[in-house]
């Protein structure tokens, strides 16, 4: 099925959509952070052009150079920058780990990371770079601003004023960018997207909810992960909403006191973040939102509790994405919310189920839109794509998609463990686990059973969880006896990504080393 998408001015680059942004909604104050120095369109192009000429002195055209900043104005001109010169953003996840990130910089082909000092210090990650510094050479933006000199502002000035004849040709199809999924399944994966499907992608979003101009958006989302590239930083930028980039998403009471301060209207975040926020808030610290969309994660009961109780009339939208699809693939709508589905697929985009063995309801989900990605990075080589079959990209996920178009997540199809010949879903297993402590995190994987093929392990920050009270909850409400974890592991805190997503790789090997212990 398919719905369409209105094309209006045809497939255009990343760096073409800002400057159509600023002729559409002028030169207004578009991207702020917490130095306080507000940028216009027109401020954000000649910053771009200046930093970007510095950094194409030192690479060549094509070439893919590595990012590792936080969500900032800095990140966003630099990212910019970049696409002047026709160079192509490798967005590096700071939080994975020293292995995982110069996995990511080989699997790339990237010779270059561009970081700052003051960034490397407050993040307390110099032995990060000192071990990225093994495979590639980190080029300080510190020390590159301090020579700019009257001939680059001068340079900046002109190609503010003309940035089309300034700005390296490039195509729509061409890489936007490379990101690497989560791992919260398995091992990082370089996608590549292209500046098409970026800018489709917001098309999408804005065609169907409409977004006012006049609003302020507010991103603590890092642009290693797409929801915070596309959402925070790519969509507001090219609808005409003012983006304010916070650096952590961690930093709860900053950031409920910042939201009233700069009358925010709309928050993408993750039900993790979200669930915090909303814990050291007080009731009117949302007032000024219009909606708040949660992404990335299921969002727990307990979170649209607090919003519906605690900040009465700000709507909380659940959506749901993909890295390969640039992200969003689905999005709940201010006036058409049904909580507990991720709202109705985006314009543009086709969609099909396949068949699961052993689950009855829903199917396996394949899509492929504009925003859908050229294809993964070979592993062997980093020049090599491998191109998705028939431009369909297979999200592993299993969903139920009702009459109205709405989706429901029912798992990752990697998520269902069988036991005694039935398939369980393991989000299921945390839902019911979650009903019963909803103060606390929890995590189910399952390991191999002698007896039943596998057997369910919760995984929680629940000091006093017992099998005994998940068995009497389920028996009361009508749950299978299957899906009752039969083991539970008591930990100090449920290992989570730099994203807030939970890290299902370490909590599977947590479950398999208890087991072999």
């Amino acid at each position: 099925m398919r719905v369409p998408l209105d094309a209006k001015a045809g497939e255009e680059t990343i760096f073409d959509a800002l400057i159509a942004a600023r002729e559409r909604f002028g030169d207004k104050e578009i991207l702020e952070d917490q130095d306080r120095k507000p940028l216009t369109y027109t401020g954000l192009i000649r910053a771009a052009f200046v930093l970007g000429r510095k950094i194409a002195a030192i690479t060549e055209p094509g070439e893919r150079v590595g990012v590792l900043l936080p969500s900032s104005m800095g990140v966003v001109v630099t990212f910019y920058g970049l696409h002047a010169h026709g160079r192509v953003p490798v967005m590096l996840n700071f939080t994975s780990g020293e292995r995982n990130v110069k996995a990511a910089i080989q699997a790339a082909g990237v010779k270059k990371v561009l970081s700052a000092k003051r960034f490397v210090q407050q993040a307390k990650i110099d032995d990060l770079t000192a071990e990225i510094e093994t495979v590639a050479e980190v080029v300080w933006l510190d020390d590159m601003r301090k020579t700019i000199g009257l001939q680059d502002k001068l340079y900046g000035l002109m190609a503010g004023l003309m940035p089309k004849r300034f700005r390296a040709p490039v195509a729509p199809d061409d890489p936007g960018v490379i990101l690497f999924t989560s791992g919260s399944f398995g091992a990082p994966k370089g996608v590549v997207l292209s500046q098409w499907n970026l800018v489709a992608n917001c098309r999408q979003v804005a065609q169907h909810i409409d977004l006012s101009p006049d609003w302020l958006v507010f991103n603590p989302l890092p642009t290693f992960h797409c929801f915070g590239l596309t959402g925070g930083v790519l969509l507001p930028l090219l609808q005409g909403l003012k983006a304010f980039q916070y650096p952590s998403p961690l930093h709860a009471k900053q950031i409920v006191e910042l939201l009233p301060e700069l009358k925010v209207s709309l928050i993408f975040a993750t039900d993790t973040f979200l669930n915090q926020w909303a814990r050291v808030a007080a009731p009117d610290d949302f007032a000024t939102l219009q909606f708040v969309v949660a992404g990335a994660e299921k969002v727990k009961d307990e979170t649209y509790h607090l919003f519906n109780t605690k900040f009465r009339g700000v709507k909380l939208l659940e959506g749901y994405g993909a890295t390969e699809a640039a992200p969003v693939v689905a999005v709940n709508h201010p006036d058409r919310n049904r909580p507990g589905t991720v709202g109705q697929i985006l314009p543009g985009m086709e969609w099909r189920l396949e068949d699961v063995p052993g689950i009855d309801d829903g199917g396996r989900l394949y899509l492929r839109g504009p925003n859908v990605m050229e294809g993964y990075l070979s592993p062997e080589d980093p020049e090599q794509i491998e191109p998705l079959e028939g431009g369909w990209h297979d999200t592993g996920d299993i969903v139920d998609i009702d009459e109205d178009g709405y989706v429901s997540i029912l798992g990752r199809a990697k998520r269902f463990a069988k036991i005694g010949g039935e398939m369980v879903s393991l989000t299921a297993v945390e839902g019911l686990a979650g009903a019963v402590w909803p103060d606390n995190r929890h995590a189910v994987v399952s390991i191999p059973d002698t007896r039943k093929g596998e057997k369910l392990v919760l995984v929680t920050d629940r000091t006093d969880a017992e099998v005994a009270r998940l068995a009497e909850w389920a028996r009361e409400h009508g749950a299978p006896e299957l899906a009752v974890p039969k083991k539970i592991m008591r930990v100090g805190e449920v290992p989570v990504l730099g994203t807030g997503k939970t890290d299902y790789v370490a909590i599977q090997q947590m479950a398999e080393l208890d087991k072999a212990a």
